[in-house]
């Protein structure tokens, strides 16, 4: 039996904010003590093995459920002759372990990454190849989209018809643990009547269970505002459970939160990028190269409204969009960011240090919330995460919020070195990352 004791932390999530201890076993958390339970934690420590672990946080340290990010982009297809060893990947923008260490460094314990690779991500077999070697990597948890539409041309429906209608009984299992989102990504179905039938067999997988696939909508077509618009009607008309990425316009915002009273089943995200930086920052990076992204940095007014969503509830999630990119295709206007090891910091600067919102509202925009998105609030043990309780998965991500560093994307461990945070200074970071109870980052050791 695998045993760890993680005691004096600050314990932070969803809805917890104490100090206290966390006791696991095999993976999973078993027993959560107040600072109170002196004694408990005491006899648990005195039976320790040499082979058990134990991580004192000394009280200046803060334990969170390990994040859990609706939007990445890895760039591998999970093609089964892609053979490519790490070092002939650099000529890359990313691989699956550049990746992994990436979000491992920054807190992540589940990714969703992004069908629009080359080839796109359409298949089943080709989920499962990436999961597979994420998996043999035991970093984190990996979960690839599959792309509506075969090849992402938007004329015929991809293999999201095969998708099982109940993930907890299905007799494919691997599917059911592969693929909890669905998405076209940068693009938008342009036809309505298809459009209309990928958001049908995302409901077929969920009328029998509350999990289900979930379908990720971009919003790119004819503009934000318009295509927000257009999807909400869509999702209404199909009574399918939606999911609208990188939300980045008040308008948008505007439309989301009125579609949510009128019981339409619909979340959103929100990127660290598009709250904390405005289209200023991107004249000044290059609109057309450094600072491009899509969506655009937006004006303040747009920020405003993104950062009082957030507040009041109408913005579910924080989710990265990490999107890494060579130098030469940046400076060719390839658009996107690098995000994943500077979203912590930069929500903790820019929405926690204002006294916006509390750290325990940051940890369910970025734990429980994405986690109950995805499905991955309930379930076995080993698949539960979002919270500090017991029957929970050990995932943790550690940080110091006395740290004050400054972004060096040179020192990232992805590939895309694209950072608009480049040279920032920065408080708060992500000391160690714990994955069912297994340390897969520790800045010591880097």
């Amino acid at each position: 039996m695998s045993l760890l004791l993680l005691k004096n932390f600050r314990l932070v999530d969803e809805t917890t904010d104490t100090y206290g201890s966390v006791f696991v076993e095999n993976g999973i958390i078993t027993k959560v003590y107040t600072s109170e339970n002196v004694n408990a934690i005491k006899n648990i420590e005195s039976s320790l093995n040499q082979t058990d672990k134990l991580f004192d946080g000394k009280q200046n340290l803060v334990l969170m459920p390990a994040f859990v990010d609706l939007h990445a982009h890895f760039r591998e297809a999970g093609i089964d002759n892609d053979n490519r060893i790490p070092s002939e990947c650099r000529i890359l923008s990313e691989y699956l372990g550049s990746a992994c260490k990436a979000a491992a460094a920054g807190g992540y314990g589940t990714v969703v990454c992004m069908a629009n690779t080359n080839p796109p991500v359409d298949t089943i077999t080709q989920a499962q190849v990436i999961k597979k070697r994420c998996d043999a990597l035991g970093l984190i948890d990996v979960y690839p989209a599959l792309s509506l539409t075969k090849g992402m041309e938007g004329k015929e429906l991809s293999e999201i018809t095969l998708l099982p209608e109940k993930q907890e009984q299905s007799s494919n299992t691997n599917i059911a643990k592969c693929i909890r989102l669905i998405s076209e990504d940068g693009k938008d179905i342009a036809d309505d009547t298809l459009f209309l039938s990928a958001m049908a067999e995302a409901r077929r997988t969920v009328q029998q269970s509350c999990t289900g696939t979930v379908l990720s909508c971009h919003c790119d077509l004819d503009g934000e505002n318009n295509a927000t618009k257009r999807v909400l009607e869509l999702a209404k008309k199909a009574a399918c459970r939606l999911h609208i990425a990188h939300v980045s316009t008040k308008e948008a915002i505007a439309m989301i939160d009125q579609a949510k009273k009128g019981k339409t089943h619909i979340s959103c995200e929100v990127t660290p990028h598009h709250i904390a930086l405005t289209e200023e920052a991107a004249v000044k990076l290059g609109e057309k190269s450094h600072g491009r992204v899509n969506p655009p940095l937006r004006s303040e007014e747009d920020r405003q409204a993104l950062i009082t969503a957030i507040a009041d509830g109408t913005i579910d999630a924080i989710a990265t969009d990490h999107a890494p990119h060579t130098l030469a295709d940046k400076e060719k206007g390839a658009p996107g960011f690098s995000g994943l090891e500077t979203a912590f910091a930069v929500c903790y600067n820019t929405l926690v240090m204002p006294d916006i919102i509390k750290l325990s509202k940051l940890s369910s925009l970025m734990s429980a919330a994405p986690a109950r998105i995805l499905g991955l609030g309930r379930g076995n043990p080993d698949q539960r995460r979002g919270h500090i309780k017991p029957g929970m998965r050990a995932d943790f991500a550690i940080a110091d919020l006395c740290a004050i560093w400054t972004v060096e994307p040179a020192d990232f461990f992805s590939l895309g070195k694209n950072s608009p945070f480049a040279g920032k200074e920065l408080k708060g970071k992500i000391v160690q990352t714990i994955r069912g109870g297994r340390i897969v980052f520790d800045q010591q050791s880097t």
